[in-house]
């Protein structure tokens, strides 16, 4: 992933960079705001925005939601909390006190990236999925990536373009449910100067970013369908058109895509276009959930335990037998993103030699698969629960558990910051007691 920094690299700013590249990311540098704008918009693939208090973060938010630009901003600064709470209400996501502490900065750029965890599988059903899609790797076939949320259908893109002849150029994705139909326009085709109020300068969209690479683009069943025309158009002409622009820009792309929903039948409601479900399907790959891969669980979770270890700076240990067969015998509604959660949480949590099954949290994930016949299945508590309800006590415990870490929180969590904070906000309005931020910073609910 590219990383922007803004603000003089002297001093603990500079620190902060340091581990940004320590961490794998690329990094991008400049002093202003403003500059910050121009780079953002002639780069087209930055993802996370770090800056030092000095810089004025409410105009660099401001622009980036004139740009109708979708970028995480982060402050570091001092330990203060009047800064911190400026930064905050400025528009800055979240602010890291300095000296930085590489285990934020890594919980940061993690969220933000669309790096994942390696590809990952021994069992036999995603084996096979496996060998297909490293067959059709070095083709330029269009991909439709479908399965259950949270089964790794990211992961399996960003290890078709690795095995590809493409590998040496860009991955960049984009996650269609994430963005509104007017953010989506934008970050896919890029916009000229004076395309709409608020449009200061050029910008290079998500197609042009990816040209010589792979686009990933996530969730595609969300997209508005009047978009979808468009799409269809750079897909058939592999030509864009910015918005306010006035002549095509070709680009070569590899476009993958990934949904969670039946397509079929999202085209036969009339909720995606069927000339564009078989633009993009010409090869089709679907992931098997983790329940019927039983093969991969020890295997993801042995993976998992080592990985947030090396995080996290704490000693490698393994996860006992006894833990290990909870976790085999646990259903996984929520797949492998479950699974990698739960084991996060589990290497946080452990105290002894090994990682065992006190460590874990799992009152869902531990009922019986409903699909396997039993008599005396356990009654979960939530059921009869609305999933609000559900989530809104996952969302709380978690944050008691992380004492009110709203960074360390969203991480456990697998979401972003923002929507932590929205949600937290959301409870707030509703008389729901939230905890409060940890280390005293006047950070809002």
């Amino acid at each position: 992933m590219r990383v922007l920094i803004v603000g003089t690299l002297s001093g603990e700013l500079g620190k902060a960079a340091s581990i940004v590249l320590e961490r794998g990311a690329r990094v991008d540098h400049v002093e202003t705001d403003a500059q910050a704008i121009v780079r953002v918009c002639e780069q087209g693939d930055h993802k996370l925005i770090i800056c030092s208090p000095e810089t004025n973060i409410a105009s660099l938010v401001a622009s980036l939601r004139r740009e109708r630009i979708a970028i995480s901003v982060l402050a570091c600064g001092p330990e203060d909390p009047v800064l911190a709470a400026k930064a905050i209400e400025s528009g800055a996501e979240d602010y890291i006190p300095l000296p930085p502490d590489p285990d934020i900065i890594a919980a940061f750029i993690q969220n933000a990236s669309d790096d994942t965890s390696p590809l990952c599988a021994v069992d036999p059903a995603m084996r096979n999925i496996v060998a297909k899609a490293e067959r059709i790797a070095s083709s330029d076939a269009s991909v439709l990536i479908t399965g259950e949320s949270g089964t790794g259908k990211e992961v399996m893109a960003r290890h078709i373009h690795e095995t590809s002849q493409r590998a040496n150029g860009p991955f960049v994705a984009l996650n269609c449910a994430a963005l509104p139909e007017t953010l989506v326009e934008s970050e896919l085709f890029g916009h000229e100067r004076g395309a709409f109020s608020g449009a200061t300068a050029r910008r290079i969209g998500r197609f042009e970013a990816a040209n010589g690479g792979t686009l990933l683009l996530d969730e595609i069943s969300e997209m508005d369908i009047r978009l979808q025309a468009k799409l269809l158009r750079a897909i058939q002409e592999r030509e864009i058109d910015r918005l306010g622009g006035n002549t095509p820009v070709p680009v070569n792309v590899r476009l993958i895509a990934t949904s969670n929903r039946d397509l079929p039948m999202e085209v036969a409601a009339g909720r995606f276009r069927e000339d564009l479900y078989f633009r993009l399907n010409v090869v089709s790959l679907l992931l098997p959930p983790l329940r019927n891969r039983p093969q991969d669980i020890p295997f993801l979770a042995t993976h998992f335990a080592r990985h947030y270890s090396l995080i996290n700076g704490l000693p490698q240990r393994s996860i006992s037998n006894e833990a290990m067969q909870n976790l085999e015998h646990c259903r996984w509604r929520g797949n492998v993103r479950e699974l990698e959660n739960a084991v996060h949480r589990a290497v946080v949590m452990a105290t002894g030699s090994e990682i065992g099954i006190e460590a874990f949290d799992l009152p869902l994930a531990t009922i019986p698969d409903s699909s396997a016949p039993t008599e005396t299945a356990e009654r979960s508590p939530w059921v009869g629960h609305k999933m609000e309800e559900v989530e809104r006590a996952l969302i709380l415990d978690t944050l008691s558990h992380t004492e009110g870490n709203r960074t360390h929180a969203a991480s456990l969590l697998g979401i972003s910051i923002r929507t932590l904070r929205n949600k937290l906000r959301d409870y707030t309005d509703r008389g729901v007691t939230v905890p409060p931020p940890a280390h005293g910073l006047a950070t809002p609910q």
